[in-house]
């Protein structure tokens, strides 16, 4: 079996609502999404997408995805998809780093690789945990109404995972963790996510000021080494999302003790072969994860959710769903969709769901062999 052509779609995805990112440092309308058709000689077809939570949340975004297929393309093409180790060095070779860029056509490759065994890609992987897997809402608002007000909206949905965001100063967040912990419901899973935006000297003293709570904290500071700086000045649990790139990365985090959370969002890490080395590494030290997507439609979620299965269920703690933020929906009706709060793995061979491809318009570009 052999890649014969790799067509590239960019789209759109309004959100529902304006959102405000570390207490409104950043804020987002609409994100930008590149899907990625992979199609063989042997007629099987696999999806992938790549949408990076706007252009300022990371050094990713979307015209960087569809640059990088245009540098990979000529190296991926006459490949076997569903020899992923082969596809994954000759990207590397091709476009060094850009981790982002080689994620959808990674995702393309397992839903081929799945297809063709018959199996749902989790299944492939060697996991496929069946349990309803809780959806982790994101919380981002400038405000301690407005953050009630949101998760208050998301628990009408039947979430019990909420990611809460904070980093808007010491006192407001301070009193925003209070507030949500007052209200907060027993079986809930809550975690408050500053996305780098605070000093050493900011997270020491939410942190120590919000001690007796026992609350979980994301990325309080904007590097690893900050990071490591300040853990043994204070009893938080630590997730660590944005400066989990690599498979160094994991490395470092979980052997130096510095964090107990691994927030791995695929797109970031490049893709499905690459999040689950890190999921490794995160078993190997008993680390807990949250497993998720940066962004982007239903397929960008399902394949979050493939690799959440698995993850044995007690190190599990969510999966992240964009669809329900969006207005735009690339495949109605198909794929998991929230059903009390919770995403259930499909069970179709390959990913499990594919765009209309009307809903997608023209490609934007289109390699072949």
């Amino acid at each position: 079996m052999k890649i014969t052509r790799i067509s590239v779609y960019q789209v759109d995805l309004p959100l529902e609502y304006p959102y405000w990112l570390s207490g409104g440092r950043l804020r987002f309308d609409s994100i930008d999404a590149t899907f990625v058709k992979l199609e063989t000689d042997e007629g099987l077809v696999g999806w992938g997408e790549g949408t990076p939570w706007g252009h300022t949340y990371l050094p990713s975004h979307g015209p960087g995805i569809r640059a990088g297929i245009e540098t990979m393309a000529s190296w991926v093409m006459g490949l076997d998809p569903r020899q992923v180790l082969t596809v994954e060095r000759a990207m590397d070779l091709a476009l060094p780093g850009h981790l982002y860029a080689k994620a959808p056509i990674d995702m393309a490759c397992w839903d081929i690789k799945a297809q063709a065994m018959g199996m749902p890609i989790a299944d492939a992987m060697g996991g496929g945990s069946r349990r309803p897997q809780p959806i982790a809402s994101s919380v981002g608002a400038k405000t301690v109404a407005e953050t009630r007000a949101v998760m208050d909206r998301y628990r009408e949905r039947g979430y019990i995972a909420h990611s809460v965001k904070i980093g808007s100063g010491v006192d407001d967040d301070i009193a925003r963790i209070r507030d949500v912990e007052a209200h907060r419901a027993d079986n809930e899973i809550i975690l408050y996510d500053c996305n780098r935006a605070w000093s050493r000297q900011e997270a020491l003293k939410v942190m120590q000021a919000t001690e007796n709570l026992y609350v979980t904290f994301e990325q309080p500071c904007e590097t690893t080494a900050d990071i490591a700086a300040i853990r043994p000045m204070h009893a938080a649990p630590v997730s660590v999302d944005e400066t989990l790139v690599t498979l160094e990365d994991a490395v470092k985090i979980a052997n130096q003790g510095i964090a107990e959370v691994f927030g791995i969002k695929l797109n970031r890490v490049g893709g499905l072969t690459k999040a689950a080395r890190i999921r490794d590494v995160a078993l190997a030290h008993g680390i807990d994860m949250f497993v998720m997507a940066t962004g982007g439609s239903v397929l960008a979620d399902t394949e979050a959710l493939h690799l959440a299965a698995t993850v044995p269920d007690r190190h599990l703690k969510a999966v992240w769903a964009c669809q329900d933020m969006l207005t735009y929906d690339v495949a109605p009706g198909k794929g998991p969709r929230n059903v009390q709060g919770h995403l259930n793995l499909p069970e179709e061979p390959g990913l499990g769901v594919k765009p209309d491809e009307t809903m997608l318009g023209a490609p934007v570009a289109v390699y072949s062999a």
